[in-house]
């Protein structure tokens, strides 16, 4: 099957061709294709023709994307991601609605790639009601600063899109989720010796606060015990003396003290042990 495109035979073959004649008569090819695909069974003349009307409008789809760029995507990511687009628009297309393709293309196309970056783009993923309320926010904002000459409260949005204080809150916030930052960048917050990576900015945990409640614990325990036991075990553990050192001091055997100490220890284990 050969779908031709025929020349008007005035028009001489060396004759400088506009843009906008090319462009009218990929549009007369493209809707003959169309409306041919709309009549052809599943097969290799459908494959052919189909790759023809998606090549047609391929400048298209390019277009729509590189409505989207700079927003943290690589541009062939985008051309990719339409292209998509343009294919659902290509299959979902009923030239008998009357309606123009382009028409249906551009919103099928648009809508895959603001898909893409609602569901694909966000480092941490949000859910879409909050999304959803934020694309709200970004679109009003502009509007309502002008209309206020001011920057807009949250009272001032809330209002504006009709959704609560809360719901405006928790969007601005989720914001922050749409790109996040490695632990490996630099950081402009830096020492005498230049700058440094975040994750050496992160605090880390604190061994005493793991120590806190099994110390609370104990201090109760601790009280029950004799005097001199408890003595040795704040000699001990919190001197840090040796145990030949508590036995010096106590005017004790060492072998004494160790008795003592297990015995003790092993009181504090057992009450614990029962909460």
């Amino acid at each position: 099957m050969t779908i031709e495109m025929h020349r008007d035979p005035a028009t001489p073959l060396d004759a400088p061709v506009s843009t906008a004649a090319r462009r009218r008569a990929g549009d007369a090819e493209a809707l003959a294709l169309l409306s041919l695909l709309a009549d052809l069974p599943d097969g290799p003349d459908r494959r052919r023709v189909r790759g023809r009307v998606i090549e047609l409008y391929l400048p298209l789809a390019h277009h729509l994307a590189g409505r989207f760029r700079n927003r943290g995507e690589q541009q062939d990511d985008l051309e990719q991601v339409a292209i998509v687009g343009l294919i659902k628009a290509v299959d979902g297309f009923d030239p008998a609605n009357g309606a123009a393709f382009v028409g249906y293309a551009i919103p099928t196309i648009t809508g895959e790639l603001k898909r893409h970056f609602r569901d694909r783009c966000w480092d941490v993923r949000v859910p879409r009601r909050i999304q959803e309320t934020r694309l709200r926010i970004n679109r009003v904002t502009g509007e309502l600063s002008q209309r206020l000459g001011r920057s807009p409260t949250i009272t001032d949005l809330a209002a504006e899109i009709d959704a609560s204080e809360e719901d405006v809150i928790e969007a601005l916030d989720a914001g922050r989720a749409y790109r996040t930052l490695s632990l490996d960048a630099p950081s402009s917050t830096g020492d005498a010796e230049g700058p440094t990576d975040l994750g050496n900015l992160l605090g880390e945990t604190d061994p005493a606060l793991e120590q806190f409640e099994a110390r609370e614990a104990l201090r109760p325990l601790l009280a029950r015990l004799p005097e001199r036991e408890q003595r040795i075990i704040a000699m001990r553990f919190f001197g840090n003396r040796t145990q030949s050192q508590i036995a010096a001091e106590l005017g004790l055997s060492q072998m004494h003290i160790s008795r003592l100490l297990a015995k003790a220890l092993q009181t504090l284990r057992g009450q614990l042990a029962r909460g």
